[in-house]
């Protein structure tokens, strides 16, 4: 697989577009489901996104959730010479961190390990990081050294490396996280890693979007610095942010059938690639499953799998515009548990739109003008 594409501009060499592709592969639920497990685990570890519930909680750690369908990961590396470590790209969050080789937790032994002895441009911050999830939490400490994203070295960029994780994080692809949110919300106020590439002049533009294919492997792109025209169809819709912590936005109301079902009155939602399902209150949650002809069995808002081509649209109403998302678009058909929506509950108000979204709107994130612009992804 390629790591990345770079193009720069001959004026400025140092600033550059820079695509890092992402791999689409199995998610912990995919593969739990293929061992038998699956109804164990979701006993063990039910969904929480209790990061989203207290933004209190940030002032001293990071919160992050336990979403076993999250699919695609990203390549970069730390370190010199680099070690390599797979992530999530995470809009919702804005640490980066690792597992590291001082971590005995079950969950980091299958998992590439951060050895800081090993490179020669590591540094210790001598501080320490705890990320809290709704059923464990990871704890460690943080370090200096050159990021590589895409193949443009980040110097002097601060992480996490784990030393004790979360059980469930054993069940998890990606090594660790890059968090892609507002500083506001980092944990021991560490600075993320786009704005160090906007401070190091490392982008042509500061923002970067998201591209996520619906069913290829291959194909899915984080592009720093710019958007790629290659990736989305017609007009991009720009949407201001109405909060610079998360990627936060109004949403005005959400419809099925011409008839609002959610979101009455309009109602806060962020963007964010680290949620693969879309996420709400539960009474509008309820309501949506509802009118799309979905009921609630084992946690899951499932369908007739013989009736997804007969099903509405749901209709996100932002900014004054119409986002459409089609049943195939909602729904996800399991070889042993049959077909669901990507509807999922929360005890928060703040909703989450997560890859489900993303994958038919691509996603441009501005820290320039603090919007999010959205196209139809080709």
């Amino acid at each position: 697989m390629k790591w990345a594409i770079v193009l720069c501009a001959v004026v400025a060499l140092s600033e550059c577009i820079i695509q890092v592709p992402l791999i689409k592969g199995k998610s912990a639920r995919e593969s739990l489901e293929e061992q038998g497990l699956w109804n164990e685990y979701r006993g063990k570890f039910p969904f929480n996104p209790t990061r989203f519930d207290d933004q209190n909680l940030y002032v001293s750690s990071e919160q992050m959730t336990n979403d076993a369908d999250l699919a695609y990961f990203g390549v970069i590396s730390i370190g010199t010479p680099p070690q390599s470590f797979t992530v999530i790209f995470d809009t919702g969050s804005s640490n980066l961190w690792i597992p590291s080789v001082y971590c005995s937790s079950a969950a980091c032994a299958n998992h590439n390990r951060f050895n800081p002895s090993l490179s020669s441009t590591f540094k210790n911050a001598g501080k320490s990081l705890s990320i809290q999830y709704g059923t464990g939490s990871m704890t460690g400490f943080e370090g200096f050294d050159t990021v590589v994203v895409g193949g443009i070295p980040v110097k002097n960029q601060i992480f996490g490396l784990s030393q004790s994780e979360a059980p469930f994080m054993a069940h998890m692809k990606a090594d660790g996280i890059l968090g892609l949110a507002y500083p506001g919300l980092a944990a021991s106020q560490a600075t993320p890693v786009f704005d160090n590439m906007m401070t190091q002049h490392l982008v042509n533009q500061d923002m970067f979007s998201v591209y996520l294919t619906r069913n290829s492997a291959v194909g899915s792109m984080v592009t720093f610095g710019g958007v790629d025209p290659n990736h989305y169809q017609g007009q991009i819709a720009w949407i201001p942010l109405s909060s610079q912590m998360y990627w936060q936005i109004t949403v005005d109301s959400v419809t099925v059938n011409g008839q609002i079902v959610a979101c009455n009155g309009g109602c806060q939602a962020i963007v964010d690639t680290g949620t693969s399902n879309i996420v709400g209150p539960q009474a509008d949650i309820s309501s949506m499953a509802r009118a799309v002809g979905a009921h609630s069995a084992n946690g899951d808002n499932v369908v007739n799998c013989n009736n997804v081509n007969n099903m509405p649209a749901m209709v996100f109403h932002i900014h004054g515009q119409a986002f459409t998302l089609p049943a195939s678009t909602y729904v996800r058909q399991s070889t042993y548990y049959g077909c669901r929506t990507g509807l999922q509950s929360s005890n928060s108000d703040l909703w989450i739109l997560g890859d489900i979204f993303i994958r038919q709107y691509y996603s441009i994130f501005s820290r320039a003008q603090n919007m999010v612009g959205l196209a139809l992804a080709r």
